[in-house]
């Protein structure tokens, strides 16, 4: 009675998985087969018997069978053993090979079954025990739990493959080392450290938007690997936040950012009676003070683009003001000359000015005052960056650092300190704190 009722929770739990997860009937009875003939095998087969097992779990019955293909007859002489035979073959033509465990000859098969052809299967029916149908129910059992967790990182990798490359939401569990550990829905992501904004704390509960950086499958399961210094986090928000932009009454055409610490985002209206960049304000600033605050206080520019190269450089290093710019087409440079009191805003604090503008425009930018007499380039700003960059990480492995700050902070950028010999009135000028934009 006790081995009907397992068989009954057998064909139930079967039953449940294929409806939740979607998987065939079918094929779950088709693993539980092959399960049983592994196990058949290992127990009971013999070294050219090639073990099939038919499982019925409504009246629990198991049959099993020796299943062999009829093939063509062996020259006369030839002896069959254990081995695989190989026949010559003419020249140009693939060598016809026997497996005395998967084939059987057409006279030896017709001698049981008259009517039998070629490439048709017979099958021998095999014994079983009382103990291996024991065995069977509890090797269902294990297979349906096996197939379960298979289904359900197939699907959960199927998922997220199609959201790689997209922006979600997600709620922080906790830290792990310098990993971070993101709920996702039905998996878990990981942030690992160079895909971490410098200074944000990722407090357990908090509700963060993450971009999907790459999913890929590993022996424990998939592994969802996500950022928080994507530029499409950013063009995210403001497709969320600003209903122009998510219309197309308002367009992105570029964004350059530096991760918790400053953003620059090109923007152009589809109509002349639009205004991109008040749209993006909104009134009294509530529309970038959102984005901000998602972002966890990064500053932000509006930038409006242009067509005009030109003026779209001189946009781009805002809140200067630009008096001229002459682009060099051969190196795709461009020089742009600013009064002296506003050289300190157009290079930036550290060069971070000039260096979005930069990757805002895609020039290389060389910043000069009127006079010529300091001038410092995009590509030094970003050179100086990385190498601050890189020292930082270093000091911060080495010491083992873990950000622990009650609240989201963003930390400003740490100042660059060039070489003595190098050291020009410009880079003076860019180590001197710039003027706060605050967005319009």
């Amino acid at each position: 009675m006790s081995h009907e009722k397992n068989m009954s929770e057998i064909v139930s739990a079967i039953k449940q998985i294929c409806e939740e997860k979607g998987l065939s009937y079918d094929a779950v009875i088709a693993t539980i087969e092959s399960a049983l003939a592994a196990a058949y095998r290992k127990d009971y087969g013999e070294k050219n018997q090639n073990i099939k097992v038919e499982y019925n779990p409504e009246d629990n019955t198991t049959k099993v069978f020796d299943a062999k293909e009829v093939v063509e007859d062996l020259p006369e002489g030839t002896e069959i053993g254990d081995e695989v035979i190989t026949l010559e073959a003419p020249e140009g033509e693939e060598p016809r090979k026997f497996n005395p465990k998967t084939d059987i000859q057409l006279k030896d098969a017709k001698e049981i079954q008259k009517k039998i052809a070629l490439g048709e299967e017979i099958r021998f029916e095999l014994p079983t025990k009382e103990e291996y149908g024991r065995m069977a129910a509890q090797t269902a059992k294990q297979v349906i739990i096996q197939r379960l967790r298979e289904a359900e990182r197939d699907m959960v990798y199927g998922d997220f493959k199609e959201k790689e490359k997209e922006v979600i939401s997600g709620v922080v569990q906790r830290r792990e080392g310098r990993i971070v550990l993101v709920d996702i829905g039905k998996a878990t992501g990981v942030i690992f450290p160079d895909d971490q904004i410098k200074g944000e704390n990722y407090r357990a509960g908090a509700r963060i938007k993450v971009y999907v950086k790459e999913v890929r499958l590993t022996p424990k399961g998939p592994e969802i690997a996500l950022s928080r210094t994507s530029d499409e986090i950013l063009k995210k928000v403001f497709y969320l936040e600003i209903p122009e932009v998510s219309n197309g009454l308002v367009e992105i055409k570029a964004v350059a950012r530096e991760a918790g610490a400053r953003s620059k985002v090109a923007v152009i209206a589809s109509s002349e009676n639009i205004d991109p960049i008040g749209s993006c304000v909104g009134q009294r600033g509530a529309r970038i003070q959102t984005i901000i605050r998602e972002l966890g206080g990064e500053k932000i520019d509006i930038i409006e683009y242009n067509e005009d190269v030109e003026t779209f450089i001189a946009n781009a290093l805002s809140p200067a003001k630009v008096e001229s710019v002459t682009l060099n087409n051969d190196n795709h440079s461009a020089s742009v000359k600013v009064a002296e009191d506003q050289l300190s805003l157009a290079i930036g604090k550290s060069g971070q000015n000039v260096r979005l503008a930069a990757r805002l425009t895609g020039w290389r930018l060389d910043i000069a005052d009127l006079a010529g007499t300091t001038e410092i380039s995009s590509e030094d700003a970003d050179l100086e960056a990385k190498e601050l960059a890189e020292a930082n990480n270093v000091e911060a492995v080495a010491e083992g650092e873990v950000t622990t700050t009650e609240e989201t902070t963003v930390e400003a950028p740490v100042e660059a300190k060039p070489k003595a010999k190098r050291k020009s009135k410009a880079k003076a000028a860019a180590e001197e704190p710039a003027e706060t934009v605050e967005e319009k």
